[in-house]
């Protein structure tokens, strides 16, 4: 699997970057969590910094086009993603403090 980012776009609101990529691939359409990895590898960042959105293959070609959102840190991806999109890409959601809730009961 051959990855080529075809544009970066800074996105500093939300302390990210939005990448549209190309995958040349060999067999089937590669896995989102192996996109996920490669994509993470190629650009120096930790696998859970790195929310692949779309993966877009065209019947019978061995090129999938896609878009991830690459931030700067897992929790600024925990704060602005929604549960469902860290679901998909095997990010762990965090728990919510059970001290804070505790103060909130009474």
């Amino acid at each position: 699997m051959e990855i080529d980012i075809l544009s970066e776009d800074e996105n500093s609101m939300l302390h990210r970057t939005d990448v549209q990529f190309e995958i040349v691939h060999d067999d089937a359409t590669p896995s989102r969590l192996s996109v996920r990895d490669s994509l993470a590898a190629k650009i120096n960042k930790d696998s859970d910094e790195v929310v692949v959105h779309k993966l877009d293959t065209k019947f019978g070609m061995r090129k999938t086009i896609g878009y991830a959102k690459v931030y700067e840190s897992p929790q600024s991806a925990r704060q602005v993603e929604q549960d469902y999109m860290l679901e998909r890409n095997k990010i762990e959601i965090e728990p919510e403090n059970e001290d804070s809730a505790a103060e909130g009961a009474w």
